[in-house]
């Protein structure tokens, strides 16, 4: 499942809980065709970068908002991909606590893999990294 960050939704869960009737979030974006993609993949790759030890609010925003479906979503090889400033990958065990609880809700979930991006602030400071070439390998062996 690839969906790019411009395509994620630009706004966040009401908990008005309209999805209860129909299936679909009463929220008009892109949300809809992004739980199709959810449903139908066999692979999630989930990444983030690490903001105050959780996940950033746009991917946030997409698990909040999957909730209309969310019971649909089965089966998933999961992985996941952290970055943080923070050079220890310690640092990171919230967020991938975030990761992991929602990997929880759905059925059949199997984690598969898991990089951690550490040492990286600044737009760039990520290539040429170990982190990448990891990121490479684990997605040519999906």
């Amino acid at each position: 499942m690839l969906i790019l960050r411009r395509f994620f939704p630009s706004f966040y869960c009401t908990a008005c809980y309209a999805c209860r009737d129909t299936g679909n979030c009463a929220i008009k974006d892109d949300m809809a065709e992004i739980m199709e993609k959810m449903i139908a993949c066999d692979v999630m790759v989930l990444a983030s970068p690490v903001y105050f030890y959780s996940i950033d609010a746009q991917l946030k925003a997409v698990i909040d908002r999957s909730v209309c479906r969310w019971t649909e979503v089965k089966n998933k090889e999961m992985y996941y991909i952290m970055t943080a400033a923070d050079g220890e990958k310690e640092s990171m065990d919230t967020t991938l606590a975030c990761f992991r609880g929602y990997a929880d809700c759905v059925e059949g979930a199997v984690e598969k893999g898991i990089i951690y991006g550490t040492g990286v602030y600044h737009a760039g400071e990520i290539k040429d990294t170990k982190c990448m070439q990891e990121a490479y390998m684990m997605g040519k062996n999906i």
